[in-house]
């Protein structure tokens, strides 16, 4: 009922920067929490920057003063500008969403295919 559907990811040289966006679609009544995760190989999936529906942010270490999440709830969008990449951000990023679906009121949990990004030093 709900889909989550990424795009921006690619390939970039260490110190450049990449937009990612995810647009969110289906029986939407609202949306929570809007979140970046990222899985590099080996690695577990770890959570990168969260934006409530207030708009408050909240970025893991790793990534503060670097990226920027953002949302633009008329359209179910979520943005992670990336600035200043390093290698070592090279990862899978998902998104996911807290949705309050339509018909049913109760809150479901969505995440995105995952896009890559990799960063060449």
């Amino acid at each position: 009922q709900v889909q989550l559907v990424e795009s921006g990811g690619g390939l970039v040289q260490a110190g450049g920067s990449l937009r990612l966006s995810c647009a969110a679609s289906g029986s939407i009544l609202s949306i929570n929490n809007m979140d970046w995760y990222r899985q590099a190989p080996g690695k577990q999936r770890e959570l990168s920057a969260t934006v409530t529906s207030s708009n408050n942010t909240r970025y893991a270490d790793s990534v503060k003063g670097r990226f920027t999440i953002s949302r633009d709830n008329a359209k179910n969008t979520v943005y992670l500008q990336m600035n200043s990449l390093k290698p070592e951000d090279t990862a899978v990023y998902y998104c996911h969403a807290n949705v309050v679906v339509g018909g049913f009121g109760y809150q479901f949990s969505y995440w995105g295919q995952g896009t890559q990004v990799t960063v060449s030093s």
